[in-house]
């Protein structure tokens, strides 16, 4: 299966166009980015000025929850309002466990979100098998929901979004794929095909999941599978790491799942999901794109090579050892951070003086380091490599006029995979990115795809000249593309109308209590949409039960119930006690990464 026409080039994804409101999706259209409203779809206000802010910095299409049949009723009013206003902003109604919410939406606005996992089915994370039979009658269940859904939509050019969560799949696919990307892709394309028999058509999918390891996985898989369905099943695709929590981590996560997928020409429309005020969202989008679009253009590479790792599962290279200044690096050892010479000696000066970087570290020094650098087009260079007896470090050699993510590729695709390499995020050191942001997501763009593609020993920040963020940022991408877990990992999602407290404010409170956790992973969910499934992926969970009440997770199991919020922080730091995952704070001080 292939999901784009070449690993180590770039080339859009060409998609049918599907239009929604004034504003065109896939096709030839530009990458959109949009956001979610974060107030209550009651408030028609609230909504429309949330919105207005949204459109003043750029959203391109607006996403409101509709929990029940009386907020989907209220969108006529929202949408009026901006209407009047002169603001034609397509409106996009989020749905979840409510068809009748789903159809009273789709009277109002240009375009329905559904997720297959909770539209007609409820979890109850059961465990049974299901013969064929009783799963077509339970596809049979579906069709008779959904059915009438498609038809409105079609019959008023509403588009709609197939959009699957990683965290809400239904015991039905649970069940029969599994908790995987395969099971994501399987849900989204069953509702397609019941839309498709009603000769609908206008509707772009989703795959989101918090871990961008399995959110890169689920797209390219959709992908395809799309291209073996066949040539009319080119729909645009909806992009977004879900819950990807706050500040600098927020970023990064989003930055390596969406990042990764652009570069790969997959994405007519993206989302950053930040536990942050939505507007802050779009500069980020808008960012990413302007990133990711600007590495494209370079030339043509070979299409036929074999790929040095699975593009639909994660495996590490297995690269052979090599020692280099006092670490080892390739094989199962962790990935070391490379800083320039000059941002070393400033970070071990401050260490002399007494300044502690907490959990981050120096480690190599860039220039100190016996590494050969190639032009992975140069076969010549690369075969003589091969005959090197012992494992040797490599890396792309600076000023290669490719992407570095499609550089390194093919340099782990023709490399003796004896040798380990040195990941560098930028390929053009003279030409630094102009501001702050777009470091952060150029870098992490670069070296969290590659690492999430299972390449790479070692990481050489660039992108950043200030020493104390080049290293806080190298860290931060190898945490967030799971390569290296040295502090306490969250999962938090955005506001939305359905959640149930201040998330922001709870996120800050739980963060400033368990932030010295060192490989805890903690979700922070508004409500209970995505919350018990992505409790899996996570050791605890604090979860919106009701207003002003909270549930507790460990895994994906409730424990404790209708707590009150305002002893819920406390609760959660004594049942993290229970599991023997509590230490305190001074006990931590002063450990390496």
């Amino acid at each position: 299966m292939k999901y784009c026409p070449s690993l180590f080039s770039a080339s859009r994804r060409l998609t049918r166009e599907v239009v929604v409101g004034s504003v065109g999706l896939g096709s030839t259209h530009p990458i959109r980015v949009q956001s979610m409203l974060t107030c209550d779809t009651m408030d028609t206000a609230a909504c429309i000025q949330q919105s207005e802010e949204l459109v003043a910095v750029g959203c391109e299409l607006v996403r409101i929850t509709a929990p029940t049949v009386k907020d989907a009723a209220n969108l006529e009013h929202i949408v009026a309002g901006l209407r009047s206003r002169g603001i034609d902003v397509p409106i996009v109604a989020d749905i979840h466990f409510k068809p009748d919410a789903a159809f009273e939406a789709a009277k109002w606005v240009e375009k329905v979100r559904i997720n297959p996992g909770n539209y007609a089915d409820k979890k109850r994370f059961d465990v049974r098998e299901y013969t064929d039979a009783e799963y077509t009658a339970e596809l049979d269940r579906i069709r008779d929901k959904f059915v009438p859904l498609v038809a409105l939509c079609k019959s008023r050019g509403v588009a709609m979004r197939i959009g699957t969560n990683h965290g809400s799949l239904s015991d039905r696919i649970m069940n029969r794929y599994g908790d995987s990307p395969l099971g994501m892709v399987e849900s989204a394309l069953e509702f397609a095909r019941i839309a498709r028999d009603c000769d609908y058509h206008a509707f772009v999918f989703s795959m989101k999941a918090s871990n961008p390891k399995v959110m890169i996985g689920a797209y390219r898989l959709l992908v395809a599978r799309l291209n073996e369905l066949g040539a009319d099943w080119n729909y645009p695709v909806h992009l977004g790491v879900t819950e990807a929590g706050d500040g600098e981590d927020g970023r990064i996560k989003s930055a390596i799942g969406i990042g990764s997928l652009l570069a790969d020409g997959i994405g007519d429309t993206i989302r950053v999901s930040l536990t942050e005020d939505s507007v802050h969202e779009i500069p980020v989008a808008q960012a990413l794109v302007r990133e990711v679009s600007a590495a494209g253009g370079r030339p043509a590479i070979e299409s036929g090579l074999p790929t040095a790792y699975d593009p639909y599962e994660y495996h590490r290279r297995d690269a052979g050892q090599v020692n280099a200044q006092g670490f080892t690096l390739g094989g199962t050892d962790l990935l070391r951070v490379a800083l320039s010479k000059e941002q070393h000696l400033a970070l071990q000066n401050k260490i002399q003086e007494g300044t502690d970087p907490g959990e981050y570290r120096p480690e190599l020094v860039a220039e100190e380091l016996e590494v050969i650098a190639v032009d992975p087009r140069d076969t010549a260079s690369v075969a003589a490599l091969h005959q090197e007896t012992h494992p040797c470090l490599v890396t792309v050699a600076d000023r290669v006029e490719l992407s570095p993510v499609h550089a390194f590729r093919l340099l782990a695709a023709h490399l003796d995979p004896r040798h380990p390499i040195l990941l560098k995020d930028t390929l053009h050191p003279e030409q630094p990115p102009s501001n702050a942001l777009d470091a952060l997501l150029r870098s992490s763009a670069v070296l969290g795809s590659l690492i999430c593609d299972g390449i790479g020993d070692a990481v050489f920040l660039r992108n950043e000249p200030a020493p104390g963020a080049a290293l806080r940022l190298a860290y931060n991408i190898l945490q967030a593309s799971g390569a290296r877990i040295f502090k306490t990992d969250y999962v938090a999602c955005p506001s939305c109308g359905r959640t149930l407290f201040n998330l922001q404010e709870t996120t800050a409170r739980i963060k400033a209590a368990t932030a010295h956790l060192k490989g805890v992973k903690i979700a922070i969910m508004g409500c209970i949409v995505n919350g018990p499934g992505e409790m899996a992926d996570a050791d605890f969970g604090y979860v919106g039960g009701a207003p002003g009440k909270i549930n507790l997770y460990v895994g994906k199991k409730a424990v404790k119930f209708n707590i009150p919020e305002a002893e819920a922080v406390s609760r959660l730091r004594e049942l993290i006690a229970e599991h023997g995952k509590w230490v305190e704070p001074d006990s931590r001080a002063g450990q390496s990464a």
